[in-house]
């Protein structure tokens, strides 16, 4: 089993562990904050299981119907968990809306207290494996599911300052305050990831910065004289790379086929983590202006 497919078992495993426990509090306590962090754990649950069916459909080879592979499936997994954290975030936002005109006092104290350390602990480490998984495999999916599980960490440790604040005053109003204030760190939290799976769905360019490092490759490239028309746009955890390369009229094609083999190795070793797809059209001139007029008809 691949590492990446191994940590949404994990999650999966520690997020239904969670759910339980939470929920359980959460509705015998009465505490919004304790809920919605149960609500949220839920959600993590769902998305953990999606998340391991994206990857297990991501693998699967090309075939008639899909000749480039399944490999959207992982940015739209990374939409789909940020458009689920929005989802949570806004429940959670009404819910303690409804307790700020309708206070109800919070029962079991002590025990929300103690389910919240261990959700905490148990989270920090999640969250370090995850980290660890999506920094080895820059797996976008892996990456999200990280930075969800961050936003848990930090949402469990505001409830948990709530609820010792309530402990300590008495002050019932603590708690919908703090779950509005989750709530607007999870939507905050979810733009970045909707953000970079719209983009990848989109075929957005790679980087500046990768395109810089592409064109650096082309541009010390001795054998060429010109290149043109460089697109580039990633699915998943692979790569697409397509551009033209001027060489001299005189060369036989085996010796621009080297070269071109020459300019892939060097273009993938730049993405040693990616799957690189690149295409180098050999051309004898430079076609671009033809290119572009015959594109405006």
């Amino acid at each position: 089993m691949r590492l990446e497919k191994k940590a949404t078992v994990v999650s999966t495993s520690v997020a239904g562990a969670l759910v339980l426990m939470k929920m359980t509090v959460g509705i015998l306590s009465g505490s919004i904050a304790v809920l919605a962090s149960a609500i949220d754990s839920l959600l993590d649950l769902t998305v953990s299981l999606f998340n391991y069916f994206a990857l297990n459909t991501a693998e699967k080879n090309a075939d008639e119907q899909f000749n480039f592979g399944r490999n959207k499936i992982e940015p739209l997994a990374a939409v789909i968990e940020g458009t689920v954290i929005s989802l949570s975030a806004i429940f959670i936002l009404y819910e303690a809306l409804v307790k700020i005109f309708h206070p109800r006092e919070v029962a079991f104290m002590q025990s929300s207290i103690w389910v919240m350390l261990v959700s905490i602990f148990i989270t920090f480490f999640l969250v370090m494996f995850l980290n660890y998984v999506a920094k080895k495999t820059k797996n976008m999916v892996i990456k999200a599911d990280a930075l969800h599980y961050k936003t848990d960490l930090f949402s469990n440790s505001a409830v948990l300052i709530a609820l010792a604040l309530i402990s300590m005053t008495g002050e019932q109003l603590i708690d919908p305050v703090i779950g509005i204030g989750i709530a607007i760190f999870m939507i905050y939290s979810s733009i970045p990831i909707i953000k970079e799976g719209v983009l990848m769905l989109l075929d957005a360019a790679l980087s500046q910065e990768d395109i810089e490092n592409i064109e650096n490759i082309l541009t010390n490239q001795a054998d060429i004289t010109d290149y043109h028309f460089l697109q580039t746009r990633e699915s998943g955890s692979h790569i697409f790379i397509s551009v033209h390369a001027v060489f001299n009229v005189s060369i036989s094609l085996y010796d621009a086929h080297t070269i071109t083999d020459k300019i892939e190795l060097k273009i993938k070793n730049i993405f040693e983590d990616k799957i690189v797809h690149t295409i180098i059209h050999m051309d004898p001139y430079d076609d671009s202006e033809i290119n572009e007029i015959k594109n405006e008809y």
